[in-house]
């Protein structure tokens, strides 16, 4: 890779006609709505045409859109004979025979673009099939072959197509990235994929904010999804249980992203449940607002339950936007969220992902040291984001260009 500091727009073109690249985005995901495939849209559309292939409308920003339709989705419209062939492991057959590999077959020619940046394991092998001039990169947001494995129909069927992408594909790809340490470290030990550089998913920087004095008690919040796998009950109880064994220990917001609403509802009532109001389940906010309204509060929480591979491994956006809101960040033992923590030294790692844990870890923290975990969280903003930490991908590209 090149050093990031020798990059510039005029170095990344066509060596052999001297023009701006062609570089084909392609993502099997409604691409306005996925933030990390807008930061390759956003960052390449600096230096290069840039022409994106998903599902939904365009994003704004590229020379031209390729929207696979909706009705595309599934392998096959016939349920049961793509249950047969997941079952028979043919998958060449069921991947290049799908409607929307051929639909994008069609649309784009061979060799029409310099290079293709796919994104996830399933969009490589097609990125391949178009034969781009330069090459491809394979951005893997999980790790694909392990990415179900807490669900047995996933695991005697889906498991084994993934596995087929990245034994078959990925590993034919002229680089590859994914978004933690664990996961690049086992791309490598079980595919021989060498060196993925790793892009976490990091929001963006924030310039303009300071940290918030700490007060007693500690406005603890968590923003994410409503699932049920990360079993946001066992933090609402963490919070509870400080309260109980320290009355007006902290307060506890939790801001939901629209989901399984069943399970928000039942949220809704435990939280209710502890009766002194100071545990709420809050409605969203929009993306641009997430880090100011987290700017409010002094803690960002979250237990990562590690149900599978990829959620032992997570390094979720939330992290990064709790660090651009410069609060302290209270976690589980999840090693790469404590890797960066500890490097860091932005928060508190509990010593299990039970609620009696977390508890203790909320009634060892006073306002000053959190003040000086903000502080650091503050420190830390600077290098913790996407502008950042999304170089090595424009560093791939410059790579394939030579």
């Amino acid at each position: 890779m090149t050093n990031e500091k020798e990059i510039n727009p005029s170095m990344l073109t066509d060596n052999n006609k001297g023009t701006r690249l062609r570089v084909l985005v392609l993502s099997f995901s409604p691409i306005i709505r996925d933030p990390r495939v807008l930061r390759q849209v956003r960052l390449f559309e600096e230096v290069a045409d840039v022409t994106t292939c998903g599902y939904g409308e365009a994003p704004s920003g590229v020379v031209e859109h390729i929207e696979v339709p909706a009705h595309l989705a599934g392998w096959r419209s016939d349920f049961k004979k793509t249950a047969l062939l997941l079952g028979l492991r043919r998958h060449e057959q069921l991947y290049f025979g799908s409607e929307r590999i051929r639909y994008v077959q069609d649309r784009i020619p061979e060799g029409k673009f310099d290079v293709i940046f796919a994104n996830d394991a399933l969009a490589v092998p097609a990125a391949i099939s178009l034969k781009p001039r330069l090459g491809v990169h394979a951005d893997l947001h999980e790790y694909a072959p392990r990415q179900g494995e807490d669900r047995l129909q996933w695991r005697l069927l889906i498991g084994p197509l993934m596995n087929w992408a990245c034994k078959h594909y990925v590993t034919k790809a002229n680089s590859v990235s994914t978004v933690a340490h664990g996961i690049a470290e086992e791309y490598a030990k079980v595919y021989g994929i060498d060196r993925p550089v790793v892009v976490p998913n990091a929001s963006a920087y924030e310039p303009s904010l300071s940290p918030v004095r700490t007060q007693a008690p500690l406005r603890v919040v968590h923003a994410g999804a409503a699932a049920r796998a990360r079993r946001i009950e066992v933090m609402i109880d963490a919070v509870a249980r400080a309260n109980e064994l320290k009355p007006g220990t902290a307060t506890f917001d939790v801001v939901l992203v629209p989901g399984d609403q069943k399970y928000i509802d039942e949220l809704k009532r435990r939280a209710e449940s502890k009766g002194d109001g100071s545990i709420r389940v809050l409605p969203p906010v929009g993306f641009k607002e997430i880090v100011p309204m987290l700017h409010q509060y002094d803690i960002g929480f979250y237990l990562c339950p590690p149900l599978n591979f990829n959620m032992m491994h997570a390094l979720p956006n939330k992290i990064f936007e709790y660090v651009q809101a410069r609060l302290a960040v209270l976690i589980g033992p999840s090693p790469e969220m404590k890797r960066l923590v500890e490097e860091h030294n932005i928060g508190s790692v509990c010593s299990s992902f039970d609620a009696d844990s977390a508890a203790h870890e909320l009634l060892n923290l006073s306002p000053s040291q959190v003040d000086v975990l903000k502080r650091n969280a503050h420190e830390a903003a600077a290098s913790l984001n996407a502008e950042s930490l999304t170089k090595p991908w424009l560093e791939a590209l410059s790579v394939l260009t030579r």
